[in-house]
């Protein structure tokens, strides 16, 4: 009467390790191998952005209303909010794709991009003297913003195969592409966008273990880049002279006032800022909620807030490139380096154009920064990301790295 029963062997199996790390169904396999820590840090970045585009909204809503038409104050919180909502489903799948459908996946959306990027300067849509968008209608797309994350991806592939065939032209071929997006970016024009496409390849030569001498070819080639777009391209003109000659009259005097702008809002709440809705410099700033957003935190949470979030952005890197150690599938290597530097360098320009440090340019701050096109973009690449990092079972373990080190 008193003898216990036990479930069926099969179920008490299921039981015992269902969440846990003999959990062999499709979700639990991708708990226990993604990289938890990496995707902690972007789910961080994501709320610090809701609580920023929060404060940014008020101001952006005014700047944008007239006679005819009120946006209300927080027209662009709800609008970001909607925006997680859609990106962060994507962030999740992508991040469960399998290596190979990842990267067949990356393949087409470059080419599917790039068709797109060629119909921008065609029937694109015009905002702030610059023609990026194409109108789908409910929203505008940014399909630069898209092709970021893919032809990182389709440039490692290429760049890996020199494993299997040394005699393959691969900087050849991964220069013609970055070229040629080059090349129709500067037909929009946007140049941030160029130097961050070009910047990540040259990364990607340097992991990849291109020739000294091909690398030091393309340093040398960067100043004749720069002078290139200085005499050829107005707009870039207008801004380094704006940012060189800060005190001349008559120069770059749109620059000079967003300069000045985003300077005087960062630096409004001192080390401790405002208080949320405290800020009264940000009504003074164009595009605080997009390009400008790291000045409201600023004005608003102090710079305290500022040094913290670029402290995250740095975590995340070096995260991702210490996590590589380990890995010895050359294409995940390339292809989680390259996205890894994109991050990098795209969060880097932004807060080096809010602290004046460098040129005016409309760049995005990664996860923080309204937008659509941006915050889905940016999800897929993560996305990619964390696919790449997942732990491989094959790999060896490194000696410089603790097996308990959970890296």
């Amino acid at each position: 009467m008193n003898e216990q029963r036990t479930p069926p062997p099969k179920l008490w199996k299921g039981m015992k390790h269902r969440g846990g790390r003999g959990d062999r169904s499709a979700l639990g396999m991708w708990f226990w191998d993604i990289d938890r820590m990496l995707l902690l840090l972007t789910l961080l970045l994501v709320a610090v952005g809701l609580v920023a585009v929060g404060a940014a909204s008020p101001a952006a809503a005014t700047r944008y209303s007239d006679g005819k038409h009120i946006v209300p104050p927080l027209f662009y919180l709800w609008w970001q909010l909607a925006w997680v909502g859609v990106s962060l489903p994507v962030l999740l799948v992508v991040s469960m794709l399998p290596v190979p459908v990842a990267r067949r996946m990356a393949l087409i959306g470059t080419v599917a991009c790039l068709v797109l990027l060629m119909l921008v300067p065609v029937i694109g849509v015009q905002k702030n003297g610059a023609t990026r968008w194409l109108n789908l209608g409910v929203s505008l797309l940014q399909p630069s913003e898209f092709l970021k994350p893919f032809f990182i991806v389709t440039a490692a592939w290429v760049l890996s195969m020199r494993a299997q065939d040394e005699a393959l032209p691969v900087v050849t071929i991964t220069g013609g592409m970055t070229a040629l997006v080059a090349l129709l970016l500067m037909l929009q024009p946007d140049f941030g966008q160029t130097v961050v496409f070009c910047a990540v390849w040259m990364a990607l030569l340097m992991i990849s273990g291109t020739s000294p001498k091909v690398i030091g070819g393309l340093i040398a080639a960067v100043p004749v880049g720069l002078g290139a777009a200085y005499m050829f391209y107005g707009t870039a003109r207008a801004r380094i002279n704006a940012f060189l000659f800060p005190d001349a009259e008559g120069i770059g005097a749109a620059d000079h006032f967003q300069t000045n702008a985003a300077h005087d809002t960062i630096t409004a709440g001192g080390w401790r800022g405002t208080g949320p809705g405290g800020g009264a410099m940000k009504f003074r700033l164009p595009e605080g909620h997009t390009d400008y957003i790291f000045s409201v935190i600023g004005e608003e949470f102090g710079l305290i807030a500022c040094v913290i979030i670029a402290m995250l952005f740095l975590a995340i890197v070096v995260r991702v490139f210490v996590k590589l150690l380990d890995e010895q599938d050359e294409f995940r290597l390339f292809a989680a380096a390259g996205l890894a530097t994109q991050f990098g360098v795209q969060a880097l320009i932004s807060m080096a154009v809010n602290t004046g440090l460098a040129p005016s340019k409309g760049m995005t701050l990664p996860f923080i920064s309204y937008g659509g096109s941006s915050l889905v973009a940016l999800s897929i690449g993560m996305g990619l990301l964390l696919a790449f990092t997942r732990r491989n079972p094959f790999v060896t373990r490194s000696k410089y790295i603790a097996h308990r080190s959970g890296i």
